[in-house]
């Protein structure tokens, strides 16, 4: 079953009525709620690509040129991104918490910016970037921590600037990057990588678990910021549609699961949930 039949409408006055005519709401959220916040998107109105698509999983794993590169690139970056405050998208989407109508928030971003807004429901789908995994032991340890090492090891890239990516990192096109220290993990002496889900690697099970359950829970799901052009993202709104349960977006642009909306509006983030503050 699918919600493809039901007109797919865009006034305004409708999403304050979609959210009261719902209990629980299973909220999804993408890049766009954080732009505002000075982090990058991803796509464009159609969907497709603003710039090169971010490193894979296999190759950072498999390359060393290509730690470096990213790392050195994510020094650089996390400057701001590390300092990066929640607005007012986040705001209101705390304030949807408060009112008791958020079953999960479900977020694809890795900034953290929901929790840091007060958000307690809240999965991290590709999880954060504040924080660093070792592939080995497993251990983490707080990426304003490596930070502080990168900056030691590497003392010349401090002076660098660039404009900011929407991974934490920075557009560096042109440096060489052969020389930049990458340091291993403290406790063993692992490869570092950054505690997010890159493309081309699997989000854990536990996560869509956990989401899936909130979901079979929830009257109607929310999508806000998001084009869903992502499977790991889509699936939920799909298995929503299935479901029969109503899906409304807020996005500007072309989503992946159009077809499947009973409400869409085409606007910014901040001003589609202004209401609620």
């Amino acid at each position: 079953m699918t919600d493809s039949s039901l007109p797919a409408v865009t006034a305004d006055e409708d999403l304050p009525a979609f959210i009261a005519a719902h209990r629980r709401l299973f909220v999804l959220t993408g890049a766009g709620c954080s732009t505002d916040s000075g982090i990058p998107d991803y796509r464009d109105a159609n969907g497709e690509w603003k710039r090169a698509q971010p490193v894979t999983y296999q190759a950072f794993m498999g390359d060393a040129h290509t730690r470096r590169r990213y790392w050195a690139r994510s020094l650089v970056g996390w400057r701001r991104f590390g300092r990066a405050e929640p607005n007012a998208t986040h705001r209101a989407l705390h304030r949807l918490e408060e009112l008791g109508k958020v079953e999960l928030l479900l977020t694809q971003n890795v900034d953290g910016l929901h929790q840091r807004a007060g958000n307690r429901r809240v999965v991290d789908l590709h999880g954060r970037l504040d924080q660093v995994r070792c592939m080995a032991c497993e251990r983490r340890l707080p990426r304003a921590a490596l930070q502080d090492e990168l900056l030691r090891l590497n003392p010349a890239w401090a002076a660098l600037d660039a404009a900011d990516a929407p991974d934490g990192d920075a557009d560096l096109d042109g440096h060489d990057f052969e020389r930049f220290a990458v340091p291993p993990c403290p406790h063993c002496g692992g490869l570092l990588k950054p505690d997010v889900v890159f493309f081309g690697e699997n989000v854990p099970r536990e996560r869509v678990g956990e989401a899936m359950r909130a979901l079979d829970a929830a009257d109607a799901m929310l999508v806000v910021g998001s084009s869903l052009m992502v499977f790991s993202g889509y699936r939920f709104a799909h298995a929503a549609s299935r479901a029969g349960k109503p899906v409304a977006a807020v996005n500007l642009g072309r989503t992946r699961a159009d077809p499947l909306l009973s409400l869409k509006l085409e606007r910014r983030c901040d001003e589609a949930l202004a209401f609620l503050l």
